[in-house]
């Protein structure tokens, strides 16, 4: 067993989206360890000038002063000063300098402590999984990548995940008292709210599994699940040099799944399963999806179709990564297939810039290795199909991030969450109770 100690040069950005909690979340007091799993939306209750929105303003860098802090919400300096204290005793914020002074003393610069403990990330595959623990700034401070069967079952795989972490944490000189969250992306359906999967095809025997519930008794914190291609989503979104509001992530890999970002949320629509666009019908109907239906998308273009495809030829093909393989040398079936699989995938994509009209479209996973060929497939049956206003200034580009967008993205999600004003405030209310 091995890991790795790595740095993250890229900087975090607050506030460039916040996390749609929904109506139903396993949060537990860390400090006493009881559970709430149906506090509701954490967003809209806390006070203006509370512990949970001074710490926000801090992180965005919008009020770094005391004084910029009163007029920012209209309180007292005395009560700021006393709110800030409660943030500094736990370790949430620091003094980081002085600015400069107007008359009299220099006023201290506060600033945001992101080694004030640690979140515990996921991104589990079909076949291989990423690891980390990271600070509070969504940084990985130690990373593990291992192939690792999503189809051994939850008990074989979170077992696996469970050690990872421990070790991790000890490497690091930390312990589970450090957690502050757990983040898990998983590669199928999943109703957020409840933390668990929904007949999710490719994960045998995770059905149903309560996979938030098992980290929340772990570790008595709050545990956020999402399906993969919603945190790589995040991920990038989290991480993008130039901002956008709307963003649509498309994941080609062995199958074709895709999450959203409207308006700077996530979107995942009533239960769950916004954005499972491999099972839009492209035809024809003589193509048998593995969901049952006849002509879906994903049984044309996923890369498993195209393995599949490929070794009718006669090619030495069993997985997304040898097609991949044969693009880059420059096969020429191949490189016909995958061109054809952009316009495919084109044309679903066309309807949705009609419809939701996204700044910027990215692809990734492992068929969007493959390089030029598929996504000018993938821009030529878009630019002709879409409207021209919903093109005028769209950006259709390659993930930014490549295999680290899923485990970057399960850290904004649960980073942005625990951090959020609401949940620091109860954090704080817990810990004063009991102590």
């Amino acid at each position: 067993m091995t890991f790795s100690v790595v740095a993250d040069s890229q900087e975090h950005k607050p506030g460039t989206f916040v996390v749609d909690t929904g109506k139903s979340l396993c949060f537990p007091d860390r400090t006493v360890g009881t559970r709430d799993r149906t506090i509701g939306s954490i967003e809209p209750v806390s006070a203006v000038g509370s512990p949970g929105r001074l710490l926000e303003l801090i992180r965005s860098g919008d009020a770094t002063t005391r004084a910029e802090l009163a007029a920012a919400t209209g309180l007292a300096r005395s009560t700021i000063a006393q709110r800030i204290d409660v943030l500094m005793a736990d370790d949430l914020v620091v003094e980081v300098g002085e600015a400069p002074s107007t008359g009299g003393r220099p006023p201290a610069v506060l600033g945001f402590n992101h080694d004030a403990g640690v979140v515990l990330v996921a991104d589990l595959g079909a076949t291989h999984s990423r690891i980390a623990v990271s600070d509070l700034a969504g940084h990985a401070l130690a990373e593990e990548r291992r192939d690792v069967a999503i189809a051994e079952g939850p008990d074989v795989v979170l077992s696996w995940v469970e050690r990872e972490f421990d070790a991790m944490l000890g490497g690091l000189g930390r312990s589970a008292a450090d957690v502050r969250g757990t983040g898990i992306g998983v590669p199928g359906p999943v109703e957020f709210a409840a933390g668990r999967t929904v007949h999710p095809p490719i994960m045998p025997g995770w059905d149903g599994y309560p996979i938030a519930d098992r980290f929340v008794d772990r570790y008595a914190v709050p545990a956020l699940v999402d399906n993969d291609v919603n945190i790589m989503a995040l991920g990038e979104h989290w991480r993008l040099q130039s901002p956008v509001d709307d963003l649509f992530f498309v994941k080609m890999g062995t199958g074709i799944g895709s999450g959203m970002i409207l308006g700077n949320h996530i979107h995942r629509g009533a239960l769950g399963a916004a954005g499972d666009i491999g099972h839009v019908y492209v035809g024809p109907d003589t193509v048998v999806c593995r969901c049952g239906n006849l002509g879906c998308l994903e049984a044309s273009a996923g890369g498993g179709a195209l393995a599949d495809q490929l070794r009718a030829m006669g090619y030495d093909t069993n997985d997304s990564r040898d097609v991949v393989r044969l693009v880059r040398a420059g096969n020429t079936d191949a490189v016909q297939l995958i061109r054809n699989a952009g316009r495919l995938v084109g044309r679903v994509l066309a309807a949705i810039v009609n419809l939701l009209n996204p700044a910027a479209i990215m692809i990734g996973g492992d068929v969007a290795t493959s390089g030029e060929e598929l996504m000018a497939g993938i821009r030529e049956t878009v630019y002709g199909r879409s409207t021209a206003l919903s093109t005028a200034d769209l950006r259709i580009v390659p993930s930014s991030l490549g295999d680290r967008a899923g485990i970057t993205g399960a850290a904004a999600m649960i980073v942005e969450y625990v951090l959020a004003p609401a949940a620091v405030d109860r954090g704080l209310s817990a810990r004063e109770a009991v102590g």
